[in-house]
C-alpha cells in the first residue's frame, strides 16, 4: 500500500504516489507510518515522530 502507484481501483484510474511520499518523508524526519486495517470497520493511520 505504502508503494509507489499503489491502487486497489480497477484499470490505471486513480493511481498516485501520495502515501509513498508520505511515507518517504516521514522516515526522513526518524519516524514511522504505522496502518492497522479492520474489515468492514475500516482503516488507521499512526504517524509516530521520535525526536
Amino acid at each position: 500500500m505504502l508503494q509507489p502507484f499503489f491502487t486497489t481501483k480497477k484499470g490505471t484510474s486513480g493511481t498516485g504516489l501520495g502515501l509513498s511520499i508520505t511515507h518517504d518523508i516521514i522516515k526522513a524526519h526518524g519516524g514511522e507510518l504505522n496502518v492497522k486495517t479492520t474489515p468492514s470497520e475500516g482503516t488507521t493511520f499512526a504517524i509516530l515522530i521520535k525526536q
